[in-house]
């Protein structure tokens, strides 16, 4: 729950470049969009200090040098994990999108392409690389990617509670993070598609994919690209509706054991236990005739162990309890 200590700003070992998110009750969700955000729903969110931007190449970067890490989209599947995988699928690679010419038929694979060698250092693939783009929002990253960022920082990956209240921006029951028109007075709010997807972009050359952070306004908390540029990992496990009661099991390796629901797992992939974390925001794939997930109350799952070229993530810090506790006492 709220309580009153949720406006209280607690400063020890904030990093610089984080925004209080002041705690408080909020409509969670919408009835009126995609039916997994339903049912719109109140919900209390003590205050945190979140990210000012989605995590950024540069970031990473520093994370990687310090750390030695390497990235779930720079190892190889382990065939154990994927029965019925063809043999030669399986190699170190990530999911990126490639605009098609044409498209026949809702097949998404139409434009969204494995690619070898494809990872946060080279995003396209092949020779690509991230010169001119440390300020853009790291991409190829799973959620245990994510997890392991956020360790090393002493952060954590915001709930799906945490990260919707923060995203409205202080706005109750507004469509979007900036108020009620997606382009007021024809302004772009957010990195977005603009055209016709996937086939279509009126973009300028070289602004198809991510943009750099801070590029487009920051909603009522001063936070950046809550919608669109990139979608965002959460910590919590995908559920059809809000809410849904939860069952014992576990994650893949490297990942703990936790509360998820069974919903989490894709029912399109029985045999492959690998569960779902909810993403939020959209990105600058989302567009009116195709995904209206620019939104704060939508939601999206995605299996932990995938990455591609437009997910990426923020994290927050909590106020300690002691903290807290001493907030209250005085």
């Amino acid at each position: 729950m709220a309580l009153a200590f949720d406006n209280a700003q607690s400063t020890s070992a904030v990093p610089s470049d984080m925004v209080w998110i002041p705690g408080r009750t909020f409509t969670m969700g919408s009835n009126e969009h995609y039916p997994e955000e339903a049912p719109a729903h109140l919900v209390s969110v003590d205050g945190c200090w979140m990210d000012e931007t989605p995590v950024t190449n540069r970031k990473f970067m520093a994370f990687v040098k310090a750390t030695g890490y390497v990235t779930w989209a720079e190892k190889a599947p382990d065939p154990q994990h994927y029965p019925g995988a063809l043999p030669h699928m399986l190699k170190a690679g990530s999911l990126v999108f490639i605009p098609p010419r044409a498209v026949k038929g809702p097949d998404i694979s139409q434009w969204w392409r494995f690619k070898f060698g494809a990872n946060w250092r080279r995003p396209l693939g092949g020779l690509s690389d991230i010169r001119g783009k440390l300020d853009h929002p790291v991409i190829h990253v799973a959620w245990c990617d994510a997890r392991a960022y956020a360790d090393w920082a002493g952060l954590d990956l915001p709930t799906e509670a945490e990260w919707e209240l923060a995203a409205r921006g202080g706005l109750e029951n507004a469509e979007y993070a900036w108020g009620a028109d997606l382009m007021p007075n024809g302004k772009a709010m957010a990195n977005t598609w603009q055209g016709k997807f996937p086939t279509q972009t009126t973009k300028p050359t070289g602004h198809e994919r991510t943009s750099s952070v801070r590029s487009f306004p920051p909603n009522g908390y001063g936070l950046y690209d809550m919608i669109g540029n990139v979608w965002e990992w959460t910590s919590d496990y995908w559920s059809t509706s809000h809410p849904q009661p939860a069952v014992k099991s576990c994650c893949i390796p490297r990942n703990p054991c936790g509360e998820m629901t069974e919903a989490s797992f894709d029912p399109q992939q029985p045999e492959i236990r690998i569960p779902r974390r909810v993403l939020k925001g959209g990105s600058h794939l989302c567009a009116p005739n195709y995904c209206r997930r620019y939104r704060p109350a939508a939601r999206h799952p995605e299996p932990e162990d995938t990455s591609t070229s437009h997910v990426g993530f923020r994290c927050i810090k909590r106020v300690p309890a002691k903290e807290k506790q001493d907030e209250v006492a005085s």
